[in-house]
């Protein structure tokens, strides 16, 4: 298996334009269906958000864009994200403990991305859309790289390096100017999963969670799950 560094440095050497046109190729329109969004098979939704992510999300609302407080009323990093629950052990009444390794996008009472609305028709809606994680402006698209998160689906390049989930935009047109945007940010996103993962590793060092608690290790610290580096405060 080719080291994080080696497969970064792939991950730079991306060709957009190639990625564009694999794109192009398939054809893609956001359909609007939510199914991204909300939980699947009693499952809870779950993207991944980087760290700095997190903190742009946080600042949405108080740049004014109203969710479930108050209008310019910053979210708690709660309201946000939450552990990763992959590697978390849960007990009889939900209480999580152990080490992860990532964030998720928060999630609602019905597991559905707590940023998600639906209209009475079902049409869906991001209320976070132009702040959004560049997992949700990527999809259903990832890069077949090592160390990034690659979502099941078939390779839509004769390269196999363009992956797409199933999706029902898919095969819908799409013109080479959104192609290249989705590109961009496939590649951007490649580039940020790997860096991420080489700064978890290096500053990888296992600490006790306060009170039992969750320790999610990121690319800055462990923390909390409010956020909060462990052993700083």
């Amino acid at each position: 298996m080719d080291s994080l560094e080696t497969e970064l440095a792939r991950a730079r050497d991306l060709d957009a334009s190639a990625l564009a046109d694999a794109i192009e190729t398939i054809g893609f329109e956001c359909t609007r269906c939510g199914a991204c969004c909300k939980s699947e098979a009693d499952d809870p939704h779950t993207a991944t958000v980087f760290p700095d992510e997190v903190r742009t999300l946080q600042a949405a609302n108080a740049d004014g864009d109203d969710h479930d407080g108050d209008d310019g009323e910053k979210y708690d990093w709660r309201d946000v994200a939450r552990p990763m629950p992959y590697g978390l052990e849960t007990d009889a009444d939900g209480t999580q403990t152990g080490e992860t390794f990532e964030w998720a996008l928060q999630t609602d009472a019905c597991g559905n991305c707590t940023f998600y609305e639906e209209a009475a028709d079902g049409t869906g809606a991001c209320t976070v859309h132009d702040d959004r994680p560049l997992i949700c402006e990527t999809y259903p698209f990832s890069v077949a790289l090592g160390g990034t998160s690659q979502p099941m689906g078939e390779a839509v390049d004769e390269a196999g390096m363009v992956r797409a989930h199933e999706c029902e935009g898919l095969g819908r047109d799409i013109d080479r100017e959104h192609a290249e945007e989705l590109a961009d940010a496939l590649k951007e996103r490649a580039v940020r999963e790997l860096e991420e993962a080489i700064g978890v590793r290096d500053n990888y060092e296992r600490v006790d969670a306060p009170d039992e608690d969750v320790v999610v290790h990121d690319s800055e610290a462990a923390k909390t799950r409010d956020g909060e580096p462990i052993g700083t405060n």
